[in-house]
């Protein structure tokens, strides 16, 4: 270890000073008798300045030369904390790390991969603080990274089991005790740019097993995916959502008007239910699967123009902490005001994209989204999973993002009340 500034500077006088007294003996051997003694000549001094500046330069090449080791530097830095020599670290998880996420980093770590996000999905804030004369603790300037909020993408099929609930059904989604949301960890990172953004809910997933395939595989990880109660290995298609980066909500059946001529399913919500039937017909729908930010409506115009069946519905997912997208088919809808007053994020779709099922008019529909998200900042369209969406929409997607437009998943859009 280095001495510091007044410890070398005393280790340099001490030193010049021993050396000067051996010279002084040996010169007042050979000096003649009655010869005036010359006054020693003043050690020279390394300023305390000097010192601290070469140190600080030593730091900087070390800080450096680590950077310039590191694999893909900059690309995803988290939070990095900048400040003098002679600092303290301590980092720390800016939500509590969660089983599934240890497990995640112990393979990584065995494995040695590297990743450019924090190892455990949460957002680490590393704090620097330099030391002062008197010991107390200077500031440090810290750079965010809003990406790195949300689940960390290696571990996004796992359920965080602190935000489950064992069901009748199966597990459903519950605010965590420390208060964190689905609609938060199981949401997609974006850049948190205020620009142009769209996007783009894809419903009807696990209808098809073949349609919800090539949908996955197709899409842009941007789009997010809805998937149908009624469909089936929600589970398994939903883990390969996850792990190809979408965020996902599910869509749970309500009354359309002519029900039920017009019919979405079983379990389906009606008007004419009590709060407790349609309760348990939707705590069905939710325990589909997991690792969904919110629930978008199938059909229902007519439910959700009712505000006693709907507020119960409402109620219930403000409760568990989800969203509520509203696919914006129906003008009468109440859910804008029943999700305000039960703290429900809230997103209504702009348009529907492939109301008809023509190349020309789906692009027509998505370039008069990119128009509106450039007049008010951002814009919501809603599809189906037919082949002709899928591969319209993925090749739009391409070409708009060149066109400085941003896809980002649906909870980036939403009105969020516990957010102000």
């Amino acid at each position: 270890m280095l001495p510091g500034p007044q410890g070398l500077g005393s280790l340099i006088r001490g030193n010049r000073g021993w050396g000067c007294g051996l010279a002084d003996i040996g010169n007042d051997i050979e000096r003649p008798l009655g010869q005036a003694v010359r006054p020693p000549r003043a050690p020279r001094r390394i300023s305390a300045g000097v010192v601290a500046a070469t140190l600080l330069v030593l730091a900087v090449v070390g800080v450096s030369g680590a950077i310039a080791l590191r694999e893909r530097p900059f690309r995803k830095p988290g939070e990095v904390a900048v400040s003098t020599p002679k600092t303290t670290a301590v980092v720390e998880s800016a939500a509590p790390t969660t089983e599934p996420a240890l497990k995640a980093e112990a393979a990584s770590k065995t494995s040695g991969s590297k990743m450019g996000r924090p190892k455990t999905g949460e957002p680490q804030i590393i704090h620097m603080q330099t030391e002062e004369g008197n010991g107390s603790p200077r500031a440090a300037i810290v750079i965010r990274d809003p990406s790195t909020i949300g689940q960390n993408l290696r571990i996004a099929h796992i359920p965080d089991r602190a935000l489950v609930e064992a069901g009748e059904t199966g597990p459903l989604p519950v605010r965590a005790a420390d208060g964190r949301r689905p609609f938060d960890l199981y949401a997609r990172p974006w850049s948190g740019s205020r620009g142009a953004r769209v996007a783009i809910v894809i419903g009807g997933l696990a209808v098809s097993q073949t349609g919800t395939q090539a949908a996955i595989a197709k899409l842009p990880a941007e789009v997010t995916l809805g998937f149908a109660a009624q469909g089936n290995s929600i589970g398994r298609w939903m883990q390969a959502a996850r792990q190809s980066g979408h965020e996902i909500v599910m869509q749970v059946p309500l009354e359309p008007f002519d029900y039920p001529n017009v019919n979405p399913g079983r379990n389906t919500l009606t008007v004419a239910a009590t709060a407790d039937e349609n309760l348990k017909n939707l705590r069905w729908a939710l325990s589909r699967t997991t690792n969904y930010t919110g629930v978008m409506n199938y059909m229902g115009a007519r439910f959700s123009a009712d505000a006693a069946a709907m507020g119960p519905l409402m109620a219930e997912l403000g409760r568990r902490g989800l969203a509520y997208v509203d696919d914006g088919s129906s003008a009468r809808s109440l859910a804008p005001d029943l999700a305000l007053k039960n703290g429900v994020p809230f997103v209504a779709g702009d348009t529907s994209i492939d109301a008809v099922r023509d190349r020309g008019a789906i692009l027509k529909k998505l370039d008069e989204l990119e128009a509106t998200a450039r007049a008010k900042g951002f814009a919501v369209g809603i599809g189906s999973a037919f082949d002709l969406t899928v591969d319209t929409v993925s090749a739009w997607v391409v070409e708009a993002k060149k066109r400085g437009i941003e896809i980002v998943p649906i909870s980036a859009v939403a009105v969020d009340p516990e957010k102000g």
